[in-house]
């Protein structure tokens, strides 16, 4: 007889597990015995080199045919920080709450999600859990790489929940249908250097960097729709690496980002910053990193699974929203319909990160609710 697992104690041996990413070992054994004693088949690899790997991921499936119902996630966190109350890595329960990094972003969803198919044993079709150790990293080696495993394999579920926590003022108030793309880009702008006393035989590279910073800036990019936000770029660093106050720099560097919404595709924005760029400082270098494009998942029955999961449980009508930042949901769209659900998130990242011990139990019964739904 398989015991009910009990998501909260979960949550806690995966929080025990140091995870930073990217992330692979001993937090992917504690989800493997949880997961095989209930009836999972469980496949592991590990992909890549430094800097960006190597990267373990973990697909689990239970059952087969059609339908086919996905849970996503990841075990890899952000580093701690200095300044915890405790130990970041040691699972510890105060006044109601579990303290850890990753209890809220996101091992306490999984352990919700896994407490949840304890609960779910007969189901028709195929149940799956899809876990990267690199999301919140580049994600090189991480869901595209399992993405790339189950389609050799011929896996293709018809639809998933990604567990980032999307809830706000409490759980089950948001739930996350669609995410903006995000495009990091570099700017070099090279100059000649020289001494400042005599700017005539010197080219300063900042002064064409400063009207390329204000060109940047009157760029209206859009003003939002019905369910994406306006479209926001970012300057986040300018440097010279000049460290001498009577020296003209020989090169100038920028570093922006663009959150964008559904009316842009990455490559036009970079084509668009590169315009202006060249428009003000005819030979400078612009690279590009997109990191994901903007999707927004079509209507259809995972919304109405979903909604009325959290509807039984809570008794709220969720909010569907595309805000914030970016999640593996930009690889996973690629396969069918995704949305994202999760706990509160006011501490994810900060130090001294929690969940309520009761939204953790609440999540895992939406979860199974959801489960019965999909495949019941």
């Amino acid at each position: 007889m398989i015991t009910a697992i009990d998501p909260v104690q979960l949550a806690a041996r995966l929080i025990d597990c140091p995870s930073i990413t990217p992330a692979r070992g001993a937090v992917f054994d504690v989800l493997q015995a949880a997961l095989e004693p209930l009836g999972f088949a469980v496949h592991r690899f590990t992909l890549g080199e430094a800097p960006d790997g190597p990267v373990e991921n973990l697909f689990a499936t239970r059952g087969s045919g059609s339908p086919h119902f996905g849970f996503a996630g990841h075990l890899d966190v952000v580093p701690p920080g200095e300044g915890w109350t405790g130990d970041a890595f040691a699972a510890e329960i105060r006044g109601g709450m579990l303290y850890g990094r990753g209890a809220v972003d996101m091992k306490g969803g999984i352990a919700a999600f896994v407490a949840a198919c304890s609960e779910t044993l007969d189901h028709r079709g195929t149940l799956s859990l899809i876990i990267t150790g690199d999301e919140e990293g580049p994600a090189t080696y991480g869901t595209p790489a399992i993405m790339e495993w189950m389609a050799e394999r011929g896996v293709r579920p018809d639809m998933i929940v990604i567990g980032e926590p999307t809830s706000e003022a409490r759980l089950g108030d948001v739930v996350k249908i669609g995410r903006r793309g995000s495009v990091g880009m570099w700017i070099e702008i090279p100059g000649t250097q020289g001494h400042v006393a005599y700017p005539h035989l010197a080219d300063n590279p900042i002064t064409k960097l400063g009207r390329v910073l204000v060109a940047l800036d009157r760029l209206h990019l859009d003003d939002g729709n019905d369910w994406f936000q306006p479209s926001n770029l970012e300057v986040t660093d300018v440097e010279t690496a000049n460290l001498a106050g009577n020296v003209i720099p020989g090169t100038a560097r920028a570093r922006l980002n663009i959150r964008f919404n559904n009316l842009h595709t990455g490559e036009a924005l970079v084509e668009l910053v590169r315009r202006t760029v060249e428009e003000e400082a005819p030979g400078a270098i612009v690279t590009a990193k997109i990191s994901g494009e903007a999707f927004l998942s079509p209507a259809g029955p995972l919304f109405d699974v979903v909604t009325a999961a959290i509807s039984a449980e809570t008794g709220l009508t969720p909010k569907l929203s595309t805000a914030g930042g970016t999640s593996d949901g930009r690889f996973l769209i690629r396969l069918c319909p995704v949305v994202d659900f999760g706990l509160p998130n006011a501490t994810m990242h900060k130090l001294d990160e929690a969940a309520a011990v009761d939204d953790i139990w609440g999540l895992s019964r939406i979860y199974a609710r959801i489960i019965r739904a999909a495949l019941g």
